[in-house]
């Protein structure tokens, strides 16, 4: 898979000067697809000056209102957390998580959270797989950008030497995330006329782990279909 098929995506970014480190580490990595969710400030010529020489991955980055269009057409989704305990989808390093997405058939997104608190659990839930950096147990505190270099320093690494080609791709695609996020809120919708939820003010525990299930599950864009299918039959069998 080439570089272009993977995008960085920093998610609610407080500091300016940390979007232009982390354009500045992609461009060092040869990576140039970069977006941003919902910053806080920017444009902002901190960026710029963070940037040092990498102004062309800032004039490229594409802005969005939500994490939705950022992760629009992706077929994985990998996460970065700090976090000890969440459930919402299995916990790799660093090497291990860009040799998974090296093998997606289509776009990838490295997902990146807010400075101060990292990723929603809403953001994690997006994830089919989680990225933990191992750092120092007693100081683990890492810059946004540094975690950008980590990850983007795997995937130049990850192309040096020859892959193999683990077969051929397969002959249907796999569902996007858009496409997945789209099935989770049908899906929802059906549940709740079924009334299934056991408190149907809070749906959100049950919820989280059909995501999960579905997620490991990794849906070609047939088997999408179907799902979609037998919900939209339910849906109108209970009108």
């Amino acid at each position: 898979m080439a570089c272009a098929d993977l995008r960085i995506v920093l998610h609610q970014t407080s500091h300016p000067g940390n979007i232009g480190a982390a354009a500045r580490a992609m461009k060092t990595m040869g990576l140039a697809d970069l977006w941003l969710v919902a910053p806080q400030h920017y444009p902002d010529p901190e960026a710029t000056a963070r940037a040092s020489g990498a102004t062309d991955v800032l004039d490229s980055a594409r802005c969005s209102a939500s994490l939705d269009e950022a992760l629009a057409g992706c077929v994985l989704v990998i996460g970065t957390t700090a976090r000890e305990r969440h459930r919402s989808a299995p916990v790799l390093d660093p090497r291990t998580a860009v040799a998974q997405a090296r093998t997606a058939a289509g776009p990838v997104a490295l997902l990146f959270g807010p400075e101060r608190i990292g990723l929603t659990n809403a953001a994690l839930d997006r994830c089919h797989y989680l990225v933990r950096i191992p750092t120092n147990p007693a100081y683990g505190s890492l810059n946004l950008a540094a975690a950008v270099q980590v990850l983007a320093y795997e995937w130049r690494m990850a192309e040096q030497p020859a892959l193999p080609s683990g077969g051929r791709p397969p002959k249907i695609p796999p569902a996007t995330a858009d496409e997945m996020a789209r099935f989770y809120g049908q899906l929802e919708q059906v549940l709740r006329q079924l009334d299934f939820f056991i408190d149907a003010d809070n749906p959100t525990p049950l919820m989280r782990r059909l995501k999960r299930l579905f997620n490991r599950a990794a849906l070609d864009r047939e088997e999408y279909n179907i799902l979609c299918g037998i919900l939209g039959a339910i849906a109108v069998r209970k009108e």
